[in-house]
């Protein structure tokens, strides 16, 4: 469904792999398909680049970017 390097949106709540608490709405880079595509590898960046999360993401927990979403921001600690 998705490709690496594709942008996602959190459909769902999600934890990152360290605990973070990402929320439905989040948006953030595909970096690794599993081979099964069953499940994503997902990195959450601030607006200045720097890593907030790394997840594990199902597919039903996504959905791609479209033409009517629009970009949002919430303070969140960094984990780098």
């Amino acid at each position: 469904m998705f490709k690496e390097h594709e942008p996602v949106v959190l459909t769902s709540d999600v934890s990152g792999d360290e605990g973070e608490q990402l929320r439905s709405g989040d948006v953030g880079t595909v970096i690794h398909v599993h081979a099964s595509g069953d499940a994503y590898v997902v990195e959450f960046m601030a607006f200045n680049g720097d890593t907030v999360a790394i997840a594990t993401v199902l597919p039903s927990q996504a959905r791609p970017v479209t033409s009517r979403d629009l970009t949002h921001t919430r303070r969140v600690e960094t984990a780098v």
